[in-house]
């Protein structure tokens, strides 16, 4: 059942800080193989380039930020998983990665010349305050950007999972607490960006194809590599689980190929301009 009560940013900290630590391990074979593909076009909506300093906001393993390194770029990571960012040092000895709150940043003002979220705004518990934080340590006339999934209507492989699960299972399972911010839409991305201060914000659609053997091992990479939608499976009826993957399977049909299943998944990339 879902929890009934006030908003408390401290019970999805924890909740988001407890999943990213189990997913750190096998994150990059199982979730990055989805997220990786949209690092290019929000370093592109950033404007990184050479001799940029830049933050990599709920960093992960490290994956935007070192391609901005690729980009020459100087790059910091600050994130709140000491397992997230255990697997980030090992990687990626070059980045200096911090273990901190991306709704306080621990750096000075007007020090970076671009920060970058990819897929992490919306885990943090006020999504408000990593923005006003981003703010902050922007230089002006520079940009942040980030990222967040699409809606499941453009986002295929989430609403394969939902409607299988909804037709098979109980999607008030989980005992997850209420995320603190939503981003379904470009303009709900928008809307965040001008309240925190960013001029000539911009939102875009981005499409990309997410390779998987079955409906099996989408749901096993799910499982494997995220948090909230980890949390959501994991909470299934066993007895269920078995419907849910052939739900799964038989409504991936279209997308069947002679590898297996490609199917169609989509983010939004935001941006704006502190002035």
């Amino acid at each position: 059942m879902l929890p009934i009560g006030p908003f408390d940013p401290e019970a999805v900290r924890e909740f988001e800080r407890a999943g990213w630590n189990r997913a750190a391990a096998g994150y990059e074979t199982s979730f990055a193989t989805a997220s990786r593909q949209f690092v290019e076009p929000l370093l592109d909506a950033a404007a990184v380039g050479a001799g940029d300093r830049v933050l990599d906001l709920c960093c992960g393993p490290g994956f935007a930020g070192a391609a901005a390194m690729a980009r020459c770029a100087t790059v910091a990571g600050l994130d709140f998983s000491p397992a997230m960012l255990a697997e980030a040092r090992t990687r990626f000895p070059a980045i200096a990665f911090d273990r901190g709150d991306a709704e306080a940043p621990p750096y000075e003002d007007e020090s970076f010349d671009a920060v970058i979220s990819n897929f992490g705004i919306h885990h943090v518990p006020r999504p408000a305050l990593a923005l006003a934080g981003a703010h902050r340590v922007l230089r002006r006339g520079r940009k942040v950007a980030f990222s967040v999934w699409a809606a499941p209507d453009e986002n295929v492989a989430w609403k394969l999972v939902f409607d299988a699960i909804g037709r098979f299972g109980d999607p008030r399972a989980s005992s997850a607490p209420p995320p603190g911010g939503g981003f379904a839409t470009q303009a709900d991305c928008l809307r965040a960006l001008d309240d925190a201060g960013f001029s000539n914000a911009g939102a875009r659609l981005i499409r990309g194809t997410w390779h998987h053997q079955d409906g099996a091992a989408l749901l096993s990479a799910l499982q494997a590599g995220t948090a909230r939608m980890a949390a959501l499976i994991d909470a299934q009826y066993a007895g269920a689980m078995e419907a849910i993957v052939a739900g799964v399977d038989a409504a991936a049909a279209p997308w069947r190929d002679g590898d297996g299943i490609a199917v169609p998944i989509a983010c939004i990339v935001a941006a704006g301009i502190r002035p």
